[in-house]
């Protein structure tokens, strides 16, 4: 990673389309259990709020360009404000946010104590994007691809993401020539077909593959259950290539046609205190990188690396291009 090519990162356009949510952590000190119930008593130190979901991506890509975009769904209500305020204190423009006065801004919960998540509380309201929502999305694409590099969905299985929504983003980033990467939810099975990269999990990856994970030890690159989940995804989504993430065993790249796949990156994390986020991370590096020209093997070197760094911090972290151009 130069000096330079962090310098190409700056000039990447990219929205991001997806489930957006409120990250909100509660931090605090546990001495005693209540005598109410046989749980802990919390004694609250601090609070503190992030962007999640795909907000979290768009975060991701932040400190590297100041041409970063979200587009998902919030409520009319507090939250959606709090959100739209964080991110935009980093840059990131929410201008393509669709407003549903019907449903609440997705908020995710987290209680922690000595660095440990004791419970987690969601509020949401699941429902997928209706024709009115759809149309909406289609003109505020449009008059914006253009001046984008790259489109990135992030599936959480919300609703946000569904097939027309998939297939209209497919059509115009054809259209326009533009790239078009996706992180897939398992809770939402969709036909990738027509984008450019997936990037499931390696639970995500077996589990739309059909085949049951032995986890088998050693070098992913000799193991057949995983060369074989990598080759169904490739015929099942036609899609040119599929970058399947392993926790502490790296990542591994499938490609349909390329000569020297599949490749395997190992895992650049020195200490894990948190996951939190980590898929976010990837998919944003990852996608900022191919945006600026870097071959497929380097972009996910990259993403590597900036996965590495930010499951070593608590909560849903982010990094600088110094700490990224630190790991290198």
């Amino acid at each position: 990673m130069t000096a330079a090519e962090l310098q190409t990162f700056s000039k990447a356009r990219i929205l991001v389309v997806g489930d957006v949510m409120l990250d909100h952590f509660v931090w605090g000190n546990v001495r005693r259990i209540s005598p109410e119930a046989p749980v802990p008593v919390v004694e609250v130190v601090r609070e503190t709020l992030f962007p999640g979901g795909a907000a979290n991506v768009a975060r991701n890509l932040s400190p590297f360009t100041k041409h970063s975009f979200i587009m998902g769904r919030v409520g009319k209500d507090t939250e959606a404000q709090r959100l739209c305020s964080l991110l935009n204190d980093e840059g990131v423009s929410t201008d393509t946010l669709l407003i549903n006065d019907s449903l609440p801004t997705i908020c995710k919960t987290r209680i922690a104590a000595r660095q440990q998540q004791i419970v987690r509380v969601d509020r949401e309201v699941l429902k997928a994007l209706d024709e009115d929502e759809l149309a909406e999305v289609e003109k505020l694409v449009r008059a914006k691809i253009a001046d984008l590099d790259a489109i990135i969905i992030e599936d959480y299985g919300k609703g946000f993401v569904t097939q027309p929504l998939v297939e209209l983003l497919v059509r115009l980033a054809t259209e326009s020539k533009k790239l078009l990467v996706v992180d897939p939810s398992p809770r939402n099975p969709l036909d990738w077909r027509g984008v450019s990269l997936v990037k499931p999990n390696r639970l995500e990856a077996f589990a739309a593959a059909g085949i049951e994970d032995r986890h088998t030890p050693g070098d992913p690159v000799q193991d057949p259950q995983l060369l074989e989940v990598g080759k169904r995804l490739l015929a099942k989504w036609q899609v040119p290539h599929v970058l399947i993430t392993l926790g502490e065993q790296g990542m591994m790249i499938f490609s349909a046609s390329a000569p020297g796949f599949p490749h395997h990156i190992p895992t650049r994390a020195r200490e894990v205190y948190d996951v939190s986020g980590a898929g976010d991370t990837a998919i944003a590096l990852l996608t900022l990188a191919l945006a600026s020209n870097l071959s497929l093997i380097d972009a996910a070197e990259v993403a590597n690396h900036a996965s590495g760094i930010v499951v070593g911090k608590l909560g849903t972290a982010t990094l600088t291009p110094a700490e990224l151009a630190g790991a290198f």
